[in-house]
This record gives C-alpha cells, sequence and structure tokens, in this order.
C-alpha cells in the first residue's frame, strides 16, 4: 500500500509539472511573432553651405535640439562688408534721380505766360487793335514749349527708370548676398538628437563638408516584411504591438501603427527571419510608433498585428 502511496504522489507531481510548463509555454512571450526587423529613424546629415572658418559651433553628442535652434555659423565678415557697400551705393544711385516736377515747374510757368498772352492778342485781335500773325506767333510758341515740356518729360522718366532699374539689380544682387549670408548660419533642420558631430569650431567649413548627424528619435519605426498570405490581414491604420527583448527576459512592449505598406514584392533580405523561415517572396511594412525610450537606432524588435 505504502509504495503505491507513493506512486500515486509521483504521478500527481509529474502531472502539475507538465500543466504549469504548459501554461508558462502558452503565454504571450512564448507566441512566435508575426514579424522581425530593425529600428530606424528618420536621419539628416546636415552639411556646411558656405565657406569660412567655423566660429562658432555649439553642437553636443546625444544632447536635444528643437528645429529652427541656431547651433553655430561661420565667418560672415566679407558677406556683411559687401552688404554694406551696396546699401551706400543704393542711397546714392536714388538720390541722382532727377526731380522731375522741379525740372518742369519753369516751362510749365513759360506756358501759363504765353497762354495769357495768347488771350490778350486774341483779345485786342477782336477789337482790330492787332494782328491775326501775332495770333499766330503767340500759338506758334506755345505748341513749342507744349513739345518741349513733353520731350522732358520723357527724357527725364527715362533717366529715372533706367535708374531705378539700376536700383532693383542691386537689390537683388544685396538679396543674393543676405542670402549667402543667411547660409552662414546652421541651425537645426528638424527637432531631435544629434548622433554624430563631424567637425570643431575655428575647423574650416566648406559647402558639402558634413556637419553633424540628427535624428528625430521620438518619433520612429520598424521595418518589418510579411508573406503574401499575411498582407491580407494587414492595413495601414492598424494597430500593433512592438516587443523589445530586455535583460530581465520579458519583453518591453510598446504600441504602434501600420503607417506604410509597399506594394511591390521583393526577396527576403538576408538579416531578416519572416514567420514562414524566410519565404522567397515578402512585402515591406512600416510600423511607426512614439518612442519612450526604450528603442534604439537598429536595435532588433519583434511585432504582433492586433
Amino acid at each position: 500500500m505504502r509504495r503505491l502511496f507513493v506512486g500515486k504522489r509521483l504521478l500527481w507531481s509529474l502531472f502539475f509539472a507538465t500543466a504549469a510548463f504548459g501554461f508558462v509555454s502558452c503565454g504571450n512571450d512564448g507566441e512566435e511573432a508575426d514579424a522581425h526587423g530593425v529600428f530606424y529613424a528618420t536621419e539628416i546629415v546636415v552639411s556646411a553651405e558656405s565657406n569660412g572658418k567655423l566660429l562658432e559651433f555649439d553642437v553636443q553628442e546625444g544632447k536635444n535640439y528643437q528645429a529652427g535652434d541656431l547651433l553655430g555659423y561661420t565667418d560672415t565678415m566679407d558677406l556683411a562688408l559687401q552688404i554694406q557697400q551696396l546699401e551706400v551705393k543704393i542711397r546714392a544711385t536714388l538720390a541722382s534721380r532727377p526731380d522731375i516736377p522741379s525740372q518742369l515747374n519753369t516751362l510749365q510757368a513759360q506756358l501759363q505766360t504765353m497762354e495769357r498772352e495768347r488771350n490778350r492778342v486774341a483779345t485786342l485781335v477782336d477789337a482790330n487793335a492787332a494782328t491775326t500773325k501775332q495770333l499766330d506767333d503767340v500759338d506758334a510758341q506755345i505748341k513749342i514749349l507744349k513739345s518741349q515740356i513733353a520731350a522732358t518729360k520723357s527724357t527725364l522718366g527715362t533717366q529715372s527708370a533706367a535708374i531705378l532699374e539700376n536700383v532693383e539689380a542691386m537689390r537683388i544682387q544685396m538679396a543674393r548676398l543676405q542670402n549667402g549670408l543667411d547660409k552662414c548660419k546652421i541651425t537645426a533642420p528638424i527637432t531631435g538628437t544629434v548622433l554624430k558631430k563631424y567637425i570643431e569650431p575655428n575647423e574650416l567649413a566648406y559647402p558639402g563638408k558634413p556637419l553633424f548627424k540628427i535624428a528625430d528619435i521620438t518619433n520612429m519605426s520598424i521595418k518589418v516584411y510579411v508573406t503574401e498570405d499575411q498582407l491580407s490581414t494587414i492595413k495601414v491604420g492598424q494597430g500593433a504591438e512592438i516587443h523589445i527583448d530586455t535583460e530581465s527576459g520579458k519583453d518591453r512592449v510598446i504600441k504602434g501603427k501600420v503607417s506604410w505598406i509597399s506594394d511591390k514584392a521583393e526577396f527576403t533580405p538576408k538579416m531578416i527571419v519572416t514567420k514562414k523561415e524566410r519565404a522567397n517572396m515578402v512585402y515591406a511594412v512600416k510600423v511607426s510608433f512614439k518612442n519612450d525610450g526604450s528603442a534604439k537606432i537598429g536595435m532588433p524588435g519583434d511585432v504582433y498585428f492586433k
């Protein structure tokens, strides 16, 4: 009887151990992920847009910056002096514009005098106190004065227009210099974290030279690949869970949404293992999420579509 009792206890112990193992294995951690991939973010390499010594460059790797923050600038002295020179030249050119009204005042006054004289002579002709030739002479003088006024107005207007055109050309040139001056400023193109710094203050910068790399690590994505049969159950806007391995053995879970699905099949990338163990043709899917600091660029992750 004792042996039978011991045998029953052993059987019950094995039963509970097997049941417990089965319960753990059926948990979410044991479930195979729908897809696997690596995390990435929008990375921008900011390059210099002007030549000159980097006079100031307040950039630190790992530090967050807001879009538009001024991070440094290259030497701007030469451009600033050229702009000042053009400003002086514009003022001098504008000062040389002819004063059309003042230059026409004399001719206008002569015309008014001749018109009064014509009225007087016309009255005398009506009274037979003057000849018609005298009236014709006055009319001829009036006609000449009107022609002089028109010619002078046209000439002065042409001169003034030419001066204004020259000033406009100088202003365009100054705008180009101002644009070059603005390019000497180094700003953050996006809100993000500096990943890499390539240059130090007082080094020479030139157009195209990389200065630093910045990435938005708050709004990140994971790119995964799914097979054709999985594709029919996935749509843009669909929710997903992103699992990240941790040292404790319990996955870190982040909520995300499908933001893009490729409409073109491609061969499975070598580094990706899909649910069906490297199917020949797969579709790329991007799952976007708000990063709480757990995800790092290049880190692997698992995706469970909901």
